[in-house]
């Protein structure tokens, strides 16, 4: 009688412990999956005190030009920096995951060497329209090595 007993009580607590439902809510974030087409992966960066995360895509030329350390992208070079705002993942303690799009600034060179900058701002804070200052910001990356 007593394992009997015993039973029941340790599989009521199991089944009513399951049944626990989630709280937490998501806080209204909605993440945005940045679809890149033909440009490849170079790098990526860090912003701490922004919380903020930054992927660059480019083509051929725009690596070439960034592998070799110039000033100005080559003719012909295509980048494109992603910036999302980052938080805590919430399946793993101490995880990071991308959020909300916060920007994506295009950095294009014509074949005649004209060079465009562009950018499609979703967040309210703005970042600093200098166009100068933003192509030498996307030309001081340097391409992730791969094996």
């Amino acid at each position: 009688m007593r394992n009997t007993i015993l039973i029941l009580l340790v599989s009521f607590i199991s089944l009513t412990s399951c049944n626990k439902k989630n709280d937490e809510t998501n806080n209204d974030l909605i993440r945005v999956v940045f679809d890149p087409g033909h440009l490849q992966f170079i790098s990526t960066s860090l912003n701490p005190k922004n919380k903020t995360m930054s992927a660059l895509y480019g083509n051929e030329k725009a690596l070439e030009s960034l592998s070799k350390e110039s000033n100005t992208p080559d003719a012909g070079s295509l980048m494109k920096l992603v910036t999302w705002r980052y938080h805590d993942n919430p399946q793993y303690i101490g995880g990071t995951i991308t959020g909300e799009l916060v920007s994506i600034e295009t950095v294009q060179t014509a074949t005649t060497g004209n060079i465009s900058y562009g950018i499609q701002n979703t967040s309210a804070k703005s970042i600093p329209f200098n166009k100068e200052e933003r192509i030498h910001y996307f030309m001081s990356y340097r391409p992730v090595s791969r094996p």
